[in-house]
C-alpha cells in the first residue's frame, strides 16, 4: 500500500505536529484568487473526512497518479471545482487488495460535487464514489455543502444529471458491450425478460447522442438482479460480447432455489438475441416466427381467422402480394414451415418497414421474430428454412 501526495505549488512548509498538504492560511488569506472563508482556513486534519471520497471497484492496474489525474480531470470538466485554479486532488490512498482508494480533494465542496460522478467509467469499469466511513454529517453539513451543485455538466463525463435517482444502491447493473446499433428500446425489451426495470440509463456521447455501448439498470424486483446478470453476463450480441454485473460490487453467484428461474431466463434471452441480430440482407418476403403455434391452425375458422389479421397487420407496411400460412397435416403430421407466417411484399421497401415494425411485437400471448427470407425458396414452396 503506498500514498501518492499531490504537492499544491506555493504551499507553506509542513508545520510540526500537523497532517502533509495542510493549508496554513489565516482567515480571508487569498490562495488561487478567492478568498478563504473561515472553515477552510481550518486545518486539513479537522475538515478531511469531509473532503475525502471512497471510490470503490478499481481495476488491478489502477495506482495513486493515475486516480489522482483521472479524477482531477473530470471534475474540472464537469466544472465541480470551487477551490480556484489548479487539480482537485491533494492525496490519494490506494488499498491494492481490496480495490479502492481514499481521494481527497482541496474543499468539502469539491468533495461534495465529486459525489455526482458514481458510476463513472475508469480503466473500462464503473467504479463506486461514496463518503468514507468516518464522514460525520452533521459536521461536515457545517463546514460546507454536503451535497454536489445541481449546475455540474455530468454529461460531459457521460453521466447523466439525476439519473441515479432510480439508479441508487447495491443493486444497481452495468451492462456493457452493447452494440452500439441496439436502440434504447431493444436494450429495455432484452433486460425486461426478468421483469419490470426501476431504472434504466442507456449512456450517450454528449455530442453526436449515439449510444457509447454501456448502460445501468436496476429491476423492481431487486431479488431478480443476480438472476439477470448470470443469464446476460457473457452472451455474443452481433460482434460483441455483453459484459453484465452489479455495478458497485463483484458479481455473486444466484441461490439455489433461483436455478429454475436462471434456466427460463435463459430461454428467453435466446429469443431476444434472435430478435436483436441483424437479419440479413433484405428480401420482398418476411418470416414471422414464434407468431402461432400449430394447435392455433388446426380450427378452420381459427385459421381463417389468423390469415386475416395478419393480411390486415402486413398491409400497414407495403402492398402485400401474399400471405402464406403453412397448416399441419390432417392426419396430425407436422410438415415443415408450420408455426411460420411468410408475408410477400412487391418491394423491399415494403418488407423492409413490415420487418421492422412487426420485430419484437406480440401477436396474442406470443413475441414475434421477423426476419428476411429467401425469395428463391418461398417461390418453391420450400418453407423449411
Amino acid at each position: 500500500m503506498h500514498r501518492f501526495n499531490v504537492q499544491i505549488p506555493g504551499n507553506n512548509p509542513t508545520l510540526p505536529g500537523v497532517f502533509p498538504n495542510m493549508f496554513p492560511l489565516a482567515t480571508g488569506q487569498q490562495f488561487g484568487g478567492l478568498p478563504l472563508m473561515p472553515v477552510q482556513a481550518m486545518t486539513q486534519q479537522a475538515t478531511r473526512h469531509a473532503r475525502r471520497v471512497y471510490v470503490g471497484g478499481l481495476s488491478p492496474t489502477a495506482n495513486e497518479q493515475s486516480v489522482a489525474t483521472f479524477f482531477s480531470q473530470v471534475m474540472a470538466a464537469i466544472g465541480g471545482n470551487t477551490a480556484g485554479p489548479g487539480d482537485a486532488v491533494v492525496n490519494v490512498y490506494i488499498n491494492h487488495e481490496k480495490k479502492f482508494a481514499f481521494v481527497e480533494m482541496r474543499s468539502v465542496e469539491e468533495a461534495s460535487n465529486a459525489m455526482a460522478l458514481d458510476g463513472i467509467i475508469f480503466e473500462g469499469a464503473p467504479v463506486k464514489v461514496r463518503r468514507p466511513s468516518d464522514y460525520n454529517p452533521s459536521l461536515a453539513a457545517t463546514l460546507g455543502p454536503s451535497q454536489p451543485s445541481p449546475n455540474l455538466n455530468l454529461a460531459a463525463v457521460g453521466l447523466s444529471p439525476g439519473s441515479a435517482g432510480g439508479l441508487e444502491g447495491p443493486d444497481r447493473i452495468f451492462v456493457g458491450g452493447l452494440p452500439y446499433y441496439f436502440t434504447e428500446a431493444q436494450i429495455r425489451e432484452l433486460l425486461e425478460s426478468f421483469g419490470p426495470l426501476r431504472g434504466f440509463d442507456l449512456v450517450k456521447d454528449r455530442e453526436t447522442g449515439n449510444s457509447k455501448g454501456y448502460a445501468f439498470c436496476i429491476y423492481q424486483d431487486l431479488s431478480v438482479t443476480d438472476i439477470a446478470c448470470a443469464a446476460l453476463n457473457g452472451i455474443k450480441m452481433g460482434d460483441k460480447t455483453l459484459t453484465v454485473r452489479r455495478a458497485n460490487q463483484g458479481a455473486t453467484q444466484p441461490k439455489p432455489e433461483q436455478e429454475s428461474i436462471l434456466q427460463h431466463a435463459q430461454q428467453q434471452i435466446a429469443l431476444q438475441r434472435l430478435m436483436l441480430q441483424p437479419q440479413g440482407v433484405p428480401t420482398k418476403v418476411v418470416c414471422l416466427t414464434q407468431a402461432i403455434s400449430e394447435d392455433d391452425l388446426r380450427d378452420d375458422e381459427e385459421y381463417g381467422d389468423i390469415v386475416e389479421d395478419m393480411r390486415q397487420e402486413g398491409g400497414k407496411h407495403g402492398a402485400l402480394v401474399n400471405v402464406v400460412i403453412p397448416r399441419p397435416n390432417p392426419n396430425g403430421e407436422s410438415l415443415p414451415g408450420v408455426g411460420k407466417v411468410f408475408l410477400e411484399y412487391s418491394d423491399v421497401e415494403g418488407s423492409r418497414k413490415a420487418q421492422a415494425a412487426m420485430n419484437g411485437r406480440r401477436f396474442g400471448e406470443n413475441q414475434v421474430i421477423a426476419v428476411f427470407y429467401p425469395e428463391n425458396k418461398f417461390a418453391q414452396g420450400e418453407y423449411d428454412g
